[in-house]
């Protein structure tokens, strides 16, 4: 997940319905009531982080999960991590034998969520590491038999990594697997006029609009582009 400011805390919040109680409305009718009480629970612990927009919006996790057994994901990469309610929405939607591999600059961040994970009975399936995502991907992608194995992959990090990151994502992810980007809209910049954006979000804006324009033309994958929290692109590998 990627890390900000304490300035960047007052940046609009991530669904860009125009209305408020539309969002409220999609939320308390469709959402929390099928969210499990462990992702209710760690979302309520991170509401109090000064930093808590970086957390994964519940609707997009709702649709994150019906991805993840509509493909039957059992191995899976999830880059950037923050508090965990992507990784354990993740954990609780793979078989008991399934493995993640979450990795996030911050263990810090990682250690909020990890007595909700643990109390939840699915930290066996998590390989947490400490690190920068590249130089993870890069290893796994020296082993040849880590290539097309993994079914999912999602990625809420550092947006001026994500062009990267889809190279070698495309690689270790199967044919018929699904690579998930979140922020693809980024709080709705990517369609306003430059002066009107924050200084903050300007290079986050310019990362989002390359990598949906490369997305748009990758034959590679087939994509869907929702507006759902704040943007997210899911990708299917067709070769």
């Amino acid at each position: 997940m990627e890390h900000t400011t304490k300035e960047e805390t007052q940046y609009p919040t991530k669904g860009i319905l125009q209305s408020e109680e539309l969002y409220q409305y999609i939320l308390e009718t469709s959402v929390y009531p099928r969210e499990p009480e462990p992702l209710k629970e760690l979302r309520d612990v991170t509401s109090s982080h000064p930093w808590a927009s970086m957390g994964t919006a519940p609707d997009a996790g709702q649709l994150m999960a019906m991805l993840l057994k509509l493909v039957k994901a059992k191995k899976t990469i999830e880059v950037g991590v923050f508090t965990g309610y992507s990784l354990l929405l993740t954990a609780l939607s793979i078989p008991d034998d399934g493995k993640i591999t979450a990795i996030d600059v911050s263990r810090e961040s990682y250690e909020i969520g990890l007595p909700i994970i643990k109390k939840a009975g699915v930290e066996h399936k998590i390989d947490f590491i400490e690190s920068q995502a590249l130089p993870v991907l890069d290893k796994l992608l020296e082993d040849n038999e880590n290539e097309g194995s993994f079914d999912f992959a999602f990625v809420d990090a550092d947006k001026v990594g994500y062009m990267n990151y889809h190279e070698r994502l495309i690689k270790l992810v199967k044919i018929g697997g699904i690579i998930a980007y979140d922020n693809t809209l980024w709080y709705g910049t990517v369609a306003m006029p430059e002066e009107m954006v924050l200084e903050g979000l300007k290079p986050g804006k310019e990362s989002m609009i390359k990598l949906n324009k490369m997305l748009a033309v990758d034959s590679r994958v087939m994509i869907s582009h929702a507006s759902i929290g704040d943007g997210i692109t899911i990708c299917m590998r067709v070769r």
